[in-house]
């Protein structure tokens, strides 16, 4: 079970950090980054988009990480975009500002080496929902819902649609969009935006099976598939198989793949060194 020690965070408010980095004590390699404003539900002001991107920059470059859990403070995991502040801006520049900006640290989730994961405890509308989809992984709390709901206000939610296109049916994507209505967990599990599904009092177990079943495999093999993954899904099939046979010929050549091989024929609990 991994135990957590508390982390420096950047970006303040006048009461808390915007967002608290957490490091297993156990050395086992997880950090968990959790959303801290509650009051506002979690919305992604810029505040909070500069906060969450610049531990995940520091993140992406500590090998001793194998695994981020994003989290979230509060009844909501997170509600979108904070519609104050973007109503308080009128220029087209403050707004594409914005956009670049959280697409670019969606993007940055996809880059980095380590696995993904959100615990979703609550809501996650708009924006919000586009952060479970852009996560490697999702748990969720059974009482969590789920929304793209910028058409209530008049605002397709077009950068989330990226996202919860690449995880759902184009029809069960679009009809979220297109509606803004909520599905619960288990329709988002059964269409592909979550993982797991769990009774509140055993979210963080079922977290953990999930952290405990990745951090037991080889660190170059799951930050080699997970590039090797996101990277063949925008190409057509035979450059993919091309691309997919020069990943493994490049794995076959580490070190752990020849000790998870020997382990293998020796009946024995393979020992990683990331080589």
């Amino acid at each position: 079970m991994m135990q957590e020690t508390s982390t420096n965070t950047a970006v303040m408010t006048a009461d808390a950090p915007l967002v608290i980095r957490q490091d297993s004590s156990d050395n086992s390699g997880v950090a968990t980054l959790t959303l801290n404003n509650p009051k506002q539900f979690n919305a992604l002001s810029v505040a909070l988009l500069s906060a969450l991107q610049k531990a995940l920059d520091e993140i992406a470059k500590d090998k001793s990480i194998r695994v981020v859990v994003i989290a979230a403070e509060g009844k909501a995991f997170c509600a979108g975009h904070n519609l104050k502040e973007m109503r308080a801006h009128s220029d087209r520049e403050f707004h594409q500002a914005l956009f670049n900006q959280c697409s670019q640290m969606m993007l940055t989730i996809n880059r980095m080496p380590q696995v993904v994961i959100a615990k979703v405890q609550g809501i996650a509308t708009a924006a919000g929902c586009q952060l479970v989809a852009a996560c490697d992984l999702a748990v969720a709390s059974r009482t969590a819902k789920f929304a793209t709901s910028g058409i209530n206000v008049g605002l397709f939610c077009s950068t989330p649609a990226v996202a919860v296109s690449r995880n759902l049916s184009p029809k069960q994507a679009f009809e979220m969009l297109i509606t803004g209505e909520f599905i619960d967990a288990e329709t988002a599990a059964a269409q592909g935006l979550i993982n797991r599904v769990a009774d509140s009092e055993q979210l963080d177990s079922v977290l953990q099976e999930l952290v405990d079943a990745i951090i037991s495999k080889s660190p170059v093999a799951t930050s080699t598939g997970k590039k090797m993954f996101y990277n063949q899904l925008g190409m057509e099939l035979p450059d993919a198989y091309e691309y997919a046979s020069q990943v493994m010929v490049d794995n076959m050549m580490a070190d752990d793949v020849a000790e998870g091989i020997d382990a293998f024929i020796e009946k024995r609990q393979a020992v990683w060194t990331g080589q």
